[in-house]
């Protein structure tokens, strides 16, 4: 790496070729800084080998920063030693370091790569923050770009979202970068849909000890600089099993979300046992947020229940883990009631105008502007001193007011206040929750440590990480909340906890297993956030972490193709997935314990990569269906399935004579066999049914199904002689005799009828699929 006398960036030589990755005409200082609003680069820089410093000088503002460099095997480190004068300085930017490489860019672990080489920088401590401060709360921005993608091979091109820019694309190829702010005064600034927060100075030193690593190493080694970087600077480096997170497959073990508790442990644990996983999770087991107590209809002895089944679970060889959402504080915790802790966070603050009662509904205050900011306002919450109010609204002029207010909001004790009382705008969320200052970030980062400590737990997600801008803070304010749960874990447990959250960052990259996104909610079990799940395997390549798809939900309707094709999707990415069920469901799902055996078949073959990457490539596409059948012990058959889904046969009027039935294209890719189908009426109306169906191929052979569907019932037909009629979750009602179709390769038409009874609008859903060539799949005796 070139340095010139100006202390700016002038080369970045690949030392095994010769070969200079900085970008011609492109201007690079080693660290600029920012002076009321305007950024400064160095005018020149003294070098002082002995003492390994370079001192930059700004001759504009007549600061000078004093830079110790050290350069080893790995990489190269550059910490500020003092910047003087500081005071006026708002903030230090490292770099933005350019380089030609575009091929892959890391924006969140700040690693770019061709084929050839990887360039990267770190942040080496929390102040210190990946990225460029574009947001002044210090929030890091997401953008999305169209780009080919090498990777994702679902399209040619397809759209990128890219989360955060400590690396980011550019139009000569790439940057990365990084920046330390100087928290030493209070400000007034955007935070969250509040055009004006109140941010508090913050004591960290300021500017003074930020530090970064760069490195430029083959593409190939890139992994494994960074698990260096990570062990030589003192960073986190999560283990599983002895195994550094970011290499073990464990990192991306599937695992089972169950509503358990004390009384239906062994249930639960039981599905985990069956379905071959490791991990047991509890998606929501908290009566409250903030002091985390346990649901007592589950936990009656609070931590110690949840402990016990942490250590009956341990002796089955299963891990168990939790569902946090971070520092949202719910409204019945301790924190909030009975008497409200002031450490919750607040917009901002004004004095009361005039004494009130305990019965005064509307409150005159000296000014509104905190108060009157609606967007992001969910619980419309005040504080003042040990009381919280609820107010409606502002009034719109002055003398300001808060207007229908209601006293001892949230079961705190309403009173009279004198003028000149503070009084707090709270910060809230859409969850109808509170949030936190630093300080009760710090403590309830600490109680789910001790939570951990206490209990054994050896998993959690941090959901909802955002709640920490509420410190003002942005990224640096969701870092500081990970770590201090990170720190405060005791060290049988610290850097062994399987740990994902849905929000990425810089120095999260070091302390979380993996990142995880995708909700089950808002469609079918194929559809939910389809696009979203494939984005991100594109995301975890780009930024070297284990791959995860999300989380699925299994109902009794689930179907075995559904599951496969989940399935074939995570042994495809290599990704870790997990399902929300219960005994309940599994036992109401006729297929439910097929259902358990074939995630643990799959998952064999995925957690000891017996997958071959001809077979991964064509797993990635979600519009390919895969089966897989147990020959032995120790070998499979995978069989891939030509599936064509989402056809209709909706009930019409016709005019007389007009054909009734509806006619779908298929094509068999594969060699003569005959074709399954499933037949599936959909309605809302319990007294539709369909009989006298029929299926009619290439206008040459029919054959009638002597069967009534009922809403929601099926009727499948996989081979043989016979197709089966199940309810609506897959438990067989009768088998009914079959004529199979034989469908050659090519094109076919099919031709469905039936006939509808019963008033009501219906819809006959079917598929179609046929199966190609089994290949075996092995692993060795060794691996289970």
């Amino acid at each position: 790496m070139g340095i010139d006398q100006t202390g700016h960036v002038t080369s970045m030589v690949d030392k095994s070729n010769e070969k200079d990755y900085f970008p011609r005409g492109q201007e690079s200082p080693l660290l600029s800084i920012r002076v009321e609003g305007q950024y400064e680069s160095p005018n020149s820089a003294t070098f002082n080998e002995s003492d390994k410093t370079i001192t930059l000088h700004f001759s504009e503002s007549h600061t000078d920063a004093v830079i110790r460099f050290k350069e080893k095997k790995s990489h190269i480190t550059f910490e500020l030693l003092s910047l003087e004068p500081s005071e006026k300085t708002e903030l230090v930017l490292w770099g933005p370091f350019p380089t030609i490489i575009r091929e892959t860019i890391g924006e969140s672990v700040g690693v770019v790569r061709d084929l050839d080489f990887a360039i990267g920088i770190q942040a080496l401590n929390l102040k210190t923050l990946g990225g460029y401060p574009t947001n002044e709360d210090d929030s890091e921005p997401s953008y999305n770009i169209f780009s080919t993608s090498s990777y994702v091979d679902v399209q040619d091109s397809i759209k990128i979202l890219y989360r955060g820019q400590t690396a980011r694309a550019s139009e000569f190829g790439s940057i990365i970068q990084a920046y330390c702010r100087n928290r030493n005064e209070d400000r007034v600034i955007p935070v969250w849909k509040h055009e004006r927060y109140f941010v508090p100075a913050f004591e960290d030193g300021g500017v003074t000890g930020s530090k970064i690593a760069l490195f430029g190493s083959p593409a190939d080694l890139a992994l494994s600089i960074l698990g260096k970087i990570e062990i030589e600077e003192n960073l986190p480096h999560p283990v599983i099993d002895g195994e550094w997170g970011k290499i073990s497959q464990g990192a991306t073990a599937a695992y089972l979300i169950v509503d358990f508790g004390e009384e239906n442990l062994d249930d639960a644990l039981n599905l985990v046992r069956k379905a071959g996983l490791r991990y047991l999770y509890h998606g929501s087991p908290f009566t409250n947020w903030g002091h985390f107590d346990l649901r007592e209809e589950l936990f009656p002895e609070n931590w110690e229940s949840l402990k016990k089944c942490v250590e009956k679970a341990e002796k089955m060889g299963i891990r168990i883990g939790v569902h946090t959402l971070s520092n949202f504080i719910t409204t019945n915790d301790p924190y909030v009631t009975p008497i409200p802790d002031p450490r919750l966070a607040r917009v901002g603050e004004s004095k009361l105008v005039k004494d009130i009662d305990e019965t005064s509904t509307e409150i005159d205050i000296e000014s509104p502007g905190f108060f009157n900011q609606m967007e992001n306002n969910n619980l419309h919450a005040a504080i003042i001193g040990d009381e919280l109010i609820r107010y409606n609204r502002v009034s719109e002029n002055p003398p300001w007011k808060l207007l229908q207010c209601q006293r001892g909001a949230f079961a705190t004790q309403a009173s009279s206040h004198e003028a000149g009382s503070t009084i707090g705008k709270l910060m809230d969320h859409a969850y109808k929750t509170f949030l936190t200052d630093n300080s009760l970030s710090e403590e309830m980062a600490k109680r789910i440590a001790d939570l951990f400590n206490q209990t054994g737990l050896r998993q959690i997600s941090f959901d909802g990480l955002e709640g920490n801008w509420s410190t003002g803070m942005g990224q640096y304010g969701r870092q500081r909340f990970v770590k201090f749960w990170y720190d405060h874990l005791n060290p049988e447990l610290q850097g062994k906890v399987i740990t994902d959250a849905s929000n990425p960052g810089h120095f999260f990259w070091h302390m979380f297993t993996r990142m995880n996104w995708g909700e089950p909610w808002y469609a079918g079990f194929r559809e939910s956030q389809t696009q979203l799940r494939l984005l991100n395997q594109d995301f975890f390549y780009r930024n070297l972490m284990p791959a995860m798809l999300g989380w699925f939900r299994m109902s009794p309707e689930t179907s075995m193709e559904d599951i496969e094709w989940l399935l074939a999707r995570a042994a495809g990415f290599d990704a870790g997935f997990c399902l929300v069920t219960s005994p309940a469901i599994v036992d109401k799902n006729g297929h439910g314990e097929e259902i358990l055996k074939a995630i643990k078949d799959w998952e064999i073959l995925r957690m000891n990569t017996a997958f071959n990457d001809t077979q991964k490539r064509l797993m990635k596409d979600i519009n390919r269906e895969f089966h897989l059948e147990k020959l032995t012990e120790n070998s499979w058959q995978w069989i891939p399935v030509h599936a064509n889904l989402n056809n209709e046969h909706k009930r019409s009027e016709k005019q007389p004579g007009e054909p009734a039935g509806t006619v779908f294209s298929f094509t068999n890719p594969y060699g003569e066999q005959p074709l399954q189908y499933t037949i599936k009426l959909v309605t809302d109306t319990p007294s539709v049914m369909v009989s006298n169906i029929s299926l009619e191929l290439d206008q040459f052979k029919t054959i009638i199904l002597q069967t009534a569907l009922k809403p929601g019932e099926i009727l499948q037909y996989k081979g043989g002689d016979h197709a089966i009629h199940y309810d609506s979750s897959w438990n067989i009602i009768r088998k009914i005799p079959a004529v199979n179709l034989l469908a050659g390769p090519g094109d076919h038409e099919i031709l469905f009828n039936g006939t509808f009874t019963g008033n009501g609008e219906a819809t006959v859903r079917i598929e179609f699929r046929v199966i190609g060539k089994a290949e075996i799949v092995e692993i060795k005796d060794n691996e289970q």
